[in-house]
């Protein structure tokens, strides 16, 4: 998992502390917004990826969406938001998860994830 968090935090240019809290809420969104079967699939593939979604399973929601509840990828970006990361930031972060996502655990799993998500394609 450290692997990882490096991979995100060199590509988004953020702390190591930031692109695990971001990874972390990622995850845990797959796993509330997802399809079932295809994000246990992509844990099961990220050493660690379980844990560190668990650990931010149910965060709040940070920022101006936040504030109003919004659920989904709005609610996301709105907890990254909250973490100080901007928009472009966000992108990069979200690109680098999938992309070690596709390779560990396969383009198909990856592209079932995405294309159920509405929004989440931006991000892939």
């Amino acid at each position: 998992m450290q692997e990882m968090i490096d991979r995100v935090a060199a590509a988004a240019g953020i702390d190591a502390t930031t692109a695990e809290q971001a990874v972390g809420m990622i995850l845990a969104f797959l796993q509330k917004d997802g399809p079932t079967d295809q994000v246990e699939m992509l844990l099961a593939a990220l050493p660690g990826a379980a844990d560190l979604a668990a650990a931010h399973a149910g965060g709040g929601g940070g920022g101006i969406m936040g504030m109003f509840g919004g659920g989904g990828l709005m609610g996301l970006a709105g907890q990254l938001s909250g973490l100080g990361l901007g928009m472009g930031e966000m992108q990069s972060v979200g690109r680098e998860v999938f992309t070690i996502g596709r390779e560990l655990a396969g383009e198909d799993i990856v592209g079932e994830i995405a294309g159920a998500i509405p929004g989440l394609g931006q991000f892939t």
